[in-house]
């Protein structure tokens, strides 16, 4: 049984209104009484009963008039309106629809059928009730959820920031479908110069594809600052996300090396699209994705070898995730490869390629419906001098570490073999706060004198190979081969650090287990020629000189000190 409710009834008939008081009131119903449309709505603005019983015709207001007027009053409540009428024709039955009822009760009266109304009224009173409630509660858990998630965006957003995105050879776009983006764009300059760029594009969309995202930009922007390599970079991502990420989750990525003084591009790709090098001269190279995705397959298994190009001032490289691709219109077609190509084959200004695709994609799309993430990257080769790496800034204070102090590190003939210490000893020294700005001048210092010591004293290699890319290639294919063969010798590093009022002193001392050089020999080459950047060979000790206060040589010149004088900045 229905529990009783509060019936208002408005008729201006008292003989009608009477009997139909007493049959609600026999079915235990509580019920008040209006003589007109006026007081009907007055009542019910007083009481707020649940179910309103109105005739039709009536003095001063009707009933049509004084059902909008109750439909207004009760907002986003249903109370049900039913219309006493003796009306017969169908236009008179619409009109009372029109104005806001919901049901007709025709004279005379049947208790019977008024019952079997009110009940099926109150079902649907309690089921409005009930979504209501339901709706609320969602809108609650949604306030509550966006909330959660503009923490958890501002959080991601600094693990997965855009790095140095904004440098003058880069256009990028990141469109993503929904608050969190399944996509991710990572830039960061090296410490030797140059560049790392990754993007990668996660099964599916939205938190769940960006939970991947975080681990991967702590890895590639940890790993780059302190000077990893980029097969390296991608090995621990890889392997972290192989750890992480459920089964059938894991990153479609490309992954690019751009050296600026050198003038060469590094490309690794995993389950991206194909990607387009547009030389200067118009010609365009296809690069196909030719690496499982990262986070697929174990460390053992895991290839990061990648393809090579040396480039020219004004090469572009166009790097982009699926969504592109799988962009569809309104008739649901996919935007696909051949469209894109063509933008490409009809450019007629590389300066405005970028903005081309963007605008044709954004008009593909403009009716249909969006189902990934949209990433893009145009990167172009310039000079060294046009790129520059903004440095390190640290508030003064913030952060403490250690002042003076000394360190030794040595390294013997299975671990010069394989191991690359530059990252490590850059990471340590890199403790000292101050020295983070100059991280860039450090590795440069750092490699010089590493290379210095295993190739030419560990080994035994002589520069003057490198007088053209053949003697280059034999440089490298001796040292190669010298490593292969090392069952002796050594390279120590001893390091001295000083603080000063202005900043400190970093001492290195390199010792290496060659035979050394005649360092005293005045026409020594190496220490007596000018620095040019464009010279082939013959350039590490000069280098040394700019970068650093002092550098000597002792014992039979296998032993080299050289002191970097550091201020703090402002």
């Amino acid at each position: 049984m229905m529990e009783p409710i509060t019936v208002l009834v408005a008729d201006d008939n008292d003989s009608d209104r009477l009997i139909l008081c007493s049959i609600l009131k026999k079915q235990g119903h509580e019920v008040i009484q209006a003589a007109n449309g006026q007081e009907a709505v007055d009542l019910f603005s007083e009481h707020r009963p649940n179910l309103v019983l109105l005739d039709a015709l009536m003095p001063e207001l009707d009933g049509f008039e004084a059902a909008r007027l109750i439909k207004a009053l009760a907002g986003e409540d249903l109370i049900p309106i039913m219309f006493l009428t003796s009306l017969k024709d169908a236009t008179s039955l619409a009109k009372c629809l029109d104005a806001g009822g919901d049901d007709f009760l025709s004279k005379p009266y049947n208790r019977v059928i008024l019952g079997a109304k009110i009940h099926a009224f109150q079902r649907m009173r309690q089921m409005h009730q009930t979504l209501q409630k339901q709706r609320d509660q969602i809108a609650r858990n949604n306030t509550y959820l966006l909330q959660e998630q503009r923490v958890a965006k501002a959080v991601f957003d600094n693990v997965a920031h855009s790095g140095c995105l904004d440098a003058p050879n880069i256009k990028h776009l990141l469109s993503p479908l929904a608050v969190f983006n399944g996509d991710v764009l990572l830039a960061a300059y090296k410490p030797s110069g140059g560049m790392h760029i990754l993007l990668g594009d996660f099964t599916g969309h939205g938190l769940p594809a960006a939970i991947g995202a975080m681990p991967l930009a702590e890895i590639f922007y940890g790993m780059t600052a302190k000077g990893f390599g980029m097969t390296d970079i991608l090995r621990e991502i890889n392997m972290r996300l192989k750890s992480i990420l459920p089964i059938g989750v894991f990153c479609c990525a490309g992954m690019v090396e751009i050296s600026y003084r050198k003038r060469t591009l590094s490309v690794w790709l995993g389950g991206l699209p194909d990607c387009y090098l547009i030389r200067k001269d118009g010609l365009i190279d296809v690069l196909k994705s030719n690496h499982l995705p990262i986070g697929v397959l174990k460390s053992k298994d895991f290839d990061a070898s990648t393809i090579d190009f040396q480039l020219e001032l004004g090469d572009r490289f166009y790097l982009w995730s699926d969504g592109i691709h799988e962009a569809r219109n309104e008739h649901n077609k996919m935007y696909g490869e051949e469209r894109l190509m063509d933008i490409f084959v009809t450019n007629q200004d590389r300066d405005l390629l970028f903005s081309s695709i963007k605008n044709d994609v954004a008009e593909y799309i403009r009716f249909g419906a969006r189902d990934d993430d949209i990433t893009m990257l145009e990167l172009t080769m310039v000079a060294s001098e046009s790129v520059q790496a903004d440095k390190f800034t640290l508030e003064m204070g913030a952060i403490t570490g250690p002042t003076d102090w000394s360190m030794t590190y040595s390294l013997g003939p299975g671990t010069l073999k394989d191991f690359n210490p530059l990252p490590l000893l850059l990471h340590l020294l890199m403790e000292v706060p101050g020295l983070r700005p100059h991280s860039g001048t450090l590795y440069t210092v750092l490699a010089e004198l590493y290379s210095n010591a295993l190739e030419h004293g560990v080994i035994g290699l002589c520069s003057d190979l490198k007088t053209n890319p053949s003697g280059f290639r034999e440089y490298y294919q001796l040292r190669k081969a010298g490593l292969d063969d090392l069952t002796e010798g050594y390279v120590k590093f001893r390091f001295e650090h000083t603080s000063t009022e202005e900043g400190g002193l970093l001492r290195f001392f390199v010792e290496d287990s060659g035979a050394g050089f005649e360092y005293k020999n005045e026409e020594h080459s190496e220490l007596n020629q000018e620095f040019h950047e464009e010279n082939l060979h013959g350039r590490g000790i000069q280098l040394l000189k700019t970068l650093c206060s002092d550098v000597r040589f002792h014992g039979v010149g296998n032993e080299v000190e050289a002191t970097f004088e550091w201020q703090r900045e402002a």
